[in-house]
């Protein structure tokens, strides 16, 4: 896949310190030198292309709504086609695949517990597969930022 550099830049520039300020958009623009729409319509082709899955502040869990982890076990012949319902789950933002009979991890998040029992409930009725609600007992920080490209000049 090509990327052009004001992409990479995009992609690799704000996987921390995304500007918390009203208009982030357009103060990613300005330090990219380009305009809050340009920087919009990257970001939203970039998740078309299923390249980001979402784009915006990470906070603490359970902060603002509720979220938890969920694990389930898929045969591994289906893992690929539920992975994908799984990420089709608005309220997700990934998914990832274990060595381990609960093979399928990813995390939910909405507004009230509520919501979050019913998303567990709807995936577990679109995938046939248990959904196993693993809340958080402690907190960790993991640094799930990951530069893409060794030098944004490539």
């Amino acid at each position: 896949m090509q990327f052009s550099a004001i992409e990479k830049r995009l992609i690799d520039g704000w996987q921390r310190g995304f500007p918390l300020v009203e208009r982030p958009y357009a103060a990613i623009a300005e330090e990219l030198g380009t305009s809050e729409a340009h920087i919009i319509s990257m970001l939203t082709a970039l998740k078309e292309r299923g390249i980001l899955s979402r784009a915006g502040a990470v906070v603490r869990p359970n902060t603002a709504g509720a979220s938890t982890l969920v694990a389930m076990k898929v045969a591994p012949e289906r893992l690929d086609e539920v992975a994908a319902t799984v990420s089709a789950e608005a309220s997700v933002n990934h998914n990832y695949e274990r060595e381990h009979e609960l093979n399928l991890w990813f995390v939910v998040t909405e507004k009230n517990k509520e919501q979050l029992k019913s998303t567990l409930q709807r995936l577990e009725k679109k995938t046939g597969c248990r959904a196993i609600d693993l809340p958080l007992q402690r907190a960790y920080h993991i640094d799930l930022g990951f530069a893409l490209w060794a030098s944004l000049n490539t």
